[in-house]
């Protein structure tokens, strides 16, 4: 293959989306032959940061090797013992969870929890329209009155200062598990665990990846080891946490939480016990989604998250707890069947506010953070739509749907910009009704008339990061083969390294030099094309949203003789009478400039 320039690959220093290709860890340009196995695993997690003598543990990333003491985390105890305490003497318990995937699958492990320990918990899901994000001082005070004297928080509650004095000034115990920024002034609880706290120590506070799930399930294994002091399990068996890790695992992916330490453990393991089909509403969910296979870790987050989410964003918000919980066979195909239709209808509806809001970017190409709002915008695809808008652009997003005076917004950020930070300050100095979350993801409630100010003000506060982010727009590459090279054997092998997601990149390969033999738009925007190399063998390759994107349009107007190189991820495509490898595409670069 030919030689590249010292500083990029294949000399490409602007592609046709304007990137530099590099290595992300050393040069591994395969050929048509790649040498497969341990070399190339071992690369890839020397890539990503592993330590040359770490490596063994993250080959199989097991919850032996990974899993912290739960006790290292401040209050994990407290909030144990009361739970023990609750269990022991017959409480009414609710679990307060959020309304996406990350709070359904927190509060189904906590009631599944429960329910192997003795005790049906009951649960509460607020209305994402009607009650909007965490806890609700009025809904907290109404279960203490309606018996529940322990109520436990999951993937909310680490900002409702307000709502949580509520239940405290009703003599109601309140414990919070949650995953989101805090700020130094914690509500008023029996326990808050979240490794986010400010005051965590370094070790408790490197878990901060963690998503909700994660953490619910440490402070599974600490209530059963309380349990297990006080001699509760003499005449009965204890409850089988491992059984738990298929939730935690699609909870962990579809909040996309960093995977690496701790959480690819999870995910990893998750995915075998995912596998078994145990659970009865994880089953219906997987067949709902038509996969004919045990769930990949990318499946969690394109097919089963999605499914999840759509009943907290345009349908009913306790669908999904329902789901992972119910023992009804019949129930759990009724109700992912339901999630499906609702799914569709997502989509729809997201479909109608993306392009509402794209008419409003092109005012906005100067902008560092682009801010959006639109009266009568669903507020439960928002947050979807600040995603693509910002994979697009490659800027933070927030979109805001507006009703009246008031509006909903939800933010998406690119790395190295913490979005979550600048919402709470911002919303501590007045701009903001109401605002929380981490760096990646944030939401905000905010006065019409404050927008304008507020989109300002964000823009200034955030351009300095923004900036250094994108000064150096880099595709980080893994290894390049010929068309030859692309197997199902490669895609094996490079899964071996995996699960792969956020914080722990799937490899990117690039092809070629390739001349396009076929390349049209399929679907509404999808650029689909088959690619041949020197070497007489060609391969599929589809780059998704791509039709009108300018890497898009060149790859469909390309003179058919001119070669390029092509870059993205490998994956097995199964439609056929026997798997082949096929390119999702990322990048594309001239091969003949």
């Amino acid at each position: 293959m030919p030689s590249q320039a010292l500083s990029n690959v294949f000399g490409v220093s602007t592609s046709l989306t304007g990137r530099a290709w590099c290595w992300r860890g050393g040069n591994m340009e395969l050929g048509n032959a790649p040498s497969l196995g341990d070399n190339i695993v071992r690369q890839l997690l020397l890539s990503r940061g592993v330590a040359p003598q770490d490596i063994d543990r993250h080959l199989t990333p097991t919850l032996r090797n990974f899993l912290p003491d739960p006790s290292l985390f401040r209050d994990m105890d407290t909030a144990a013992d009361r739970i023990g305490q609750a269990v022991l003497s017959g409480e009414k318990i609710t679990i307060y969870g959020d309304y996406d995937v990350d709070g359904a699958t927190s509060s189904a492990l906590l009631i599944r929890l429960l329910r192997d320990l003795g005790v049906e918990a009951g649960y509460y899901i607020p209305d994402r329209l009607l009650e909007g994000y965490g806890p609700s001082g009025e809904a907290l005070v109404k279960l203490g009155e309606e018996g529940s004297s322990l109520i436990v928080t999951v993937d909310c509650g680490a900002m409702a200062h307000e709502a949580l004095g509520m239940a405290h000034d009703a003599g109601i115990d309140v414990i919070v598990v949650d995953h989101h920024k805090c700020s130094p002034d914690l509500p008023k609880t029996v326990a808050l665990v979240n490794p986010n706290r400010l005051d965590e120590e370094d070790e408790a506070a490197s878990h901060g990846h963690l998503a909700a799930v994660g953490v619910a399930f440490l402070l599974a294994i600490a209530v059963v080891r309380t349990l297990r002091n006080r001699s509760y399990f003499e005449n009965r068996k204890e409850p089988d946490l491992l059984a738990l890790l298929d939730v935690v695992a699609l909870g962990t992916v579809a909040d996309v939480a960093a995977l690496h330490g701790l959480n690819r453990a999870f995910v990893a393991q998750g995915l075998k016990v995912m596998a078994k089909r145990d659970n009865i509403g994880m089953a219906a969910l997987i067949d709902a989604s038509r996969l004919k296979r045990a769930p990949a870790c990318s499946d969690l987050g394109f097919a089963l998250g999605p499914r999840i989410n759509a009943g907290g964003r345009v349908g009913e918000s306790t669908l999904g707890v329902r789901l992972l919980t119910t023992r009804d066979p019949d129930e759990a195909r009724e109700i992912a069947a339901q999630l499906s239709a609702l799914n569709d209808e997502r989509r729809a509806i997201e479909a109608a506010v993306q392009e509402a809001a794209e008419e409003q970017l092109a005012a906005q190409h100067n902008r560092a953070v682009h801010l959006v709002a639109g009266e009568g915008w669903h507020p439960g695809v928002i947050g979807i739509v600040a995603g693509r808008i910002k994979e697009k652009t490659g800027k933070p997003a927030l979109v805001i749907a507006l009703d009246g005076q008031t509006g909903k917004g939800s933010g998406r950020s690119i790395t190295g910009v913490d979005l979550g930070a600048a919402i709470i300050r911002a919303r501590s100095e007045g701009m903001l009704v109401a605002g929380g979350g981490h760096a990646m993801a944030a939401g905000l409630t905010v006065d019409s008339d404050q927008i304008e100010r507020f989109a300002d003000w964000l823009d200034s506060t955030l351009e300095g990061q923004v900036a250094r982010a994108t000064a150096s727009r880099e595709m980080a590459l893994d290894l390049s083969v010929a068309p030859g090279g692309l197997t199902p054997e490669l895609v094996n092998s490079l899964e071996e390294a995996g699960p792969y997601g956020v914080g722990w990149p799937g490899p990117r390969i690039a092809v070629g030099p390739v001349r396009l033999v076929k390349c049209d738009i399929v679907g509404t925007d999808h650029v689909r094309l088959i690619a041949a190399g020197d070497d007489g063998k060609s391969f599929k390759g589809i780059a998704f949203r791509a039709a009108e994107s300018e890497m898009g349009q060149a790859l469909l107007h390309a003179s058919k003789g001119r070669k390029l190189w092509l870059a993205g991820r490998v994956k097995i495509d199964d439609w056929g009478s026997r798997p082949q490898a096929e390119l999702h595409l990322e990048d594309a670069a001239w091969a003949d400039r």
